[in-house]
């Protein structure tokens, strides 16, 4: 009977263990996905504060990029008349294969007479979606228009 307890004990100690280890394995992977969400989407908006939009469009969702080319993007992004200088990373929800993602974004705009260049900050919130294992961003449909709603 002992033995048997003992051999409960022990089967109940090992269920524990390989249930812990894949707790930790699944938070491993969301401070992982976490940490790359944040990466790209900070680096998404180094290469449009450098006019460098063609390589931003890399973070596009796949299906968004089926909209517009490389270059158009480019040229769409590039040749807006607000002036991005700095973006700084706030914080991010994530649920499964989707992302809100919260940043800032500092930007000049020429109202030109006497008022001249004006800055200013901007909150922005951005979806990102999780395709075939990558994440990328899911633009708006306001964001092919000039101001649009995410991107100043």
């Amino acid at each position: 009977m002992k033995s048997k307890k003992v051999y409960l004990l022990a089967r109940f100690a090992l269920l524990a263990a390989v249930l812990m280890l894949a707790g930790c394995a699944g938070m491993a992977k969301k401070d992982e996905d976490a940490s790359v969400i944040k990466q790209k989407a900070v680096q998404r908006w180094d290469y449009l504060i450098a006019h460098q939009a063609e390589k931003a469009w890399d973070y596009l969702a796949p299906g968004y990029r089926k909209t517009i080319t490389r270059e158009q993007y480019g040229h769409n992004m590039n040749g807006r008349g607000t002036h991005w200088s700095k973006v700084r990373y706030v914080s991010q929800e994530c649920s499964a294969d989707t992302c809100t993602v919260r940043l800032t974004v500092d930007y000049s705009i020429n109202l030109g007479g006497l008022s001249g260049n004006t800055k200013s900050m901007a909150p922005l919130v951005e979806t990102w979606i999780k395709s075939d294992g990558a994440w990328y961003y899911l633009p708006q449909m306001s964001d092919s228009k000039l101001g649009g709603k995410a991107e100043p």
